[in-house]
């Protein structure tokens, strides 16, 4: 079959790979002048550090299939992230744990000690409803305000009482000293970069790629299938009207030796216009750098020529959504896949994982003439 793939990004290389080992013959259209999409690494030509061009990615599963695939691609050296937060001109470890806690409150409380005490500030809410709700609920009011009040609104635009509650439900609280960001047992960067290893899925001789190339959905009927990774409102022309986004606005500086001495530091203050800074060359700490290169990181509300990061999700999206998902069911031909084309936040491996299994239906109703999947995942 004749198969065209809008998107390059981890979505469409990873289903591409599918198809074109299926014996497909896949065209893959990428609008970007690089693949990887919002995982695009490259090499700074001044400070030969490897620079996350559209924000840090660290790739962190309990999928052990999703991480034995792209380990097939590009070695993962070991990397743990460990984020920092400026707050009231001190320096505390994300996420919230007991160092945390003893630092901010001058104590040292042991586990159940620390337990007792957050569970007597934690505000008696029963069904909270709201973010803040949730938090006030979850770690009472101190810490709240300290770090989660102000970074949540520079990071959403909007109060953290207008945001539901289910955004700060995965937000870990630990009585331990654990500073790992992340509890996934399989935790790792890229080698080389994410850019070298989704080009390394796209070296197929079935696949066909083409960059700085904009697949336009009314050529959709010249192919036997496609699959649409880009905003599902986009493929539709946006004629519902557009779903809701926060983008990130990215200020360079640079700087000889280490800057801030992690890889991530985040500003909780409200007073502080940039949500975090990134200094990258410690998202590779197997290399060494002299020089340094690092990012203020502002959310804003994302616009039509802006990359989309972060959707929105609330009651007016939601509804929205509905309708263009009824625009989907209609569709011949089509199938929707990757974070964009259902709307939702997705890390990497989920991400991964549902383009494997999308891409094996695919293989699999092209094989027995069986129904193709709509969606990669359903959007929520």
């Amino acid at each position: 079959m004749r198969i065209v793939v809008a998107g390059a990004g981890l979505s469409g290389a990873v289903i591409g790979r599918l198809l074109a080992e299926a014996g497909h013959d896949v065209t893959i259209l990428e609008s970007r002048p690089h693949v990887a999409g919002n995982c695009h690494t490259e090499r700074d030509p001044e400070t030969g550090v490897l620079v996350h061009r559209y924000g840090p990615h660290i790739f962190h599963t309990d999928d052990a299939e999703v991480w034995e695939y792209v380990n097939r691609f590009m070695r993962f050296r070991p990397y743990r992230n460990r984020v920092k937060s400026t707050v009231g001109g001190q320096v505390y470890s994300l996420p919230v744990n007991l160092h945390t806690i003893n630092q901010f409150f001058g104590a040292s409380m042991r586990p159940d000690e620390a337990r007792a005490f957050i569970a007597a500030r934690a505000e008696k809410i029963a069904d909270p409803q709201s973010f803040e709700e949730q938090a006030l609920a979850f770690v009472g009011r101190e810490l709240y305000e300290a770090f989660f009040k102000g970074y949540t609104e520079k990071q959403w635009g909007i109060s953290p009482s207008d945001l539901p509650a289910s955004i700060l439900k995965r937000l870990p609280l630990r009585f331990n000293y654990d500073d790992n960001y992340f509890s996934h047992r399989l935790q790792g960067m890229p080698e080389q970069g994410y850019t070298p290893m989704v080009s390394a899925i796209l070296d197929h001789p079935a696949i066909d790629l083409h960059l700085e190339t904009a697949f336009d959905p009314d050529t959709s009927g010249a192919w036997d299938h496609v699959v649409w990774t880009g905003p599902l409102d986009g493929f539709f022309g946006c004629r519902l009207g557009r779903l809701g986004y926060r983008t990130l606005d990215f200020e360079e500086f640079r700087a000889d030796g280490d800057w801030q001495g992690t890889a991530v530091m985040n500003y909780g203050d409200a007073s502080v216009p940039f949500t975090r800074i990134t200094e990258h060359k410690h998202f590779a700490p197997w290399e060494s750098h002299a020089g340094s290169v690092l990012y203020r990181e502002f959310s804003r509300a994302c616009g039509p020529d802006d990359i989309p990061y972060y959707p929105i999700r609330m009651v007016a999206e939601k509804s929205l959504l509905g309708e263009y998902v009824a625009l989907a069911g209609k569709a011949e031909n089509v199938t929707f896949a990757g974070r964009l084309a259902t709307y939702r936040y997705l890390d990497m491996d989920v991400t991964i994982r549902e383009a494997l299994d999308c891409g094996r239906a695919l293989v699999e109703a092209f094989a027995t003439d069986g129904a193709v999947p709509r969606f990669s995942g359903a959007p929520l």
